[in-house]
């Protein structure tokens, strides 16, 4: 762990650092700010405040005005990140970055997926999804969507067929073959 400056308060425990930057294997995390109870990650829960950046090698990285990092066994489990928007991106082989954004979103390092929720929206790169709830699993690359029971929210998803610009506009009119026309 590093940070500019940190306080510890030991009639409660509470501890805080300034500028923080917490690593652990291929997982960095940092902010303008950071709380907890102690110092200890073996079961615990850290409070991370302003330009949360949370790089997970291979994984995805989130970014976000705060997140709620859990602890287990001295690993990081899940992390829970908030913000107007909060927001997702995953580097795949071979392919455009899988996106998304929501006012939260819930990476659970141990099934390997992330929930996002309220005004979500995700991208592979050529086609999107939106709706209320999208869970996208990062080692299957695959996304489910739902919607909240007794609604009338609706998924939305816009397919981009192959050669089209992501934006769903261009040229669709057929191109003539090459070579002399008549």
């Amino acid at each position: 762990m590093d940070a500019v400056s940190s306080e510890v308060d030991y009639r409660t425990n509470m501890v805080v650092f300034t500028q923080v930057v917490i690593t652990q294997g291929d997982m960095r995390v940092q902010a303008d700010h950071a709380h907890a109870t102690g110092l200890n990650f073996a079961n615990s829960r850290w409070t991370f405040e302003g330009h949360v950046r949370i790089d997970a090698e291979q994984r995805g990285d989130l970014r976000a005005d705060q997140a709620v990092v859990e602890f287990r066994d001295n690993h990081i489990t899940r992390a829970t990140v908030t913000g107007k928007p909060a927001e997702f991106e995953q580097k795949r082989d071979d392919a455009p970055p899988a996106r998304g954004h929501a006012d939260e979103i819930v990476y659970d390092l141990n099934d390997g997926s992330v929930r996002l929720s309220d005004n979500a929206w995700l991208s592979d790169g050529q086609n999107e999804i939106t709706g209320p709830l999208l869970i996208y699993n990062i080692r299957a690359q695959r996304v489910q969507a739902a919607t909240k029971p007794g609604t009338d929210q609706r998924v939305h998803i816009t397919i981009t067929p192959h050669g089209l610009p992501a934006s769903g506009k261009g040229d669709t009119a057929p191109k003539p073959p090459p070579g002399p026309q008549p």
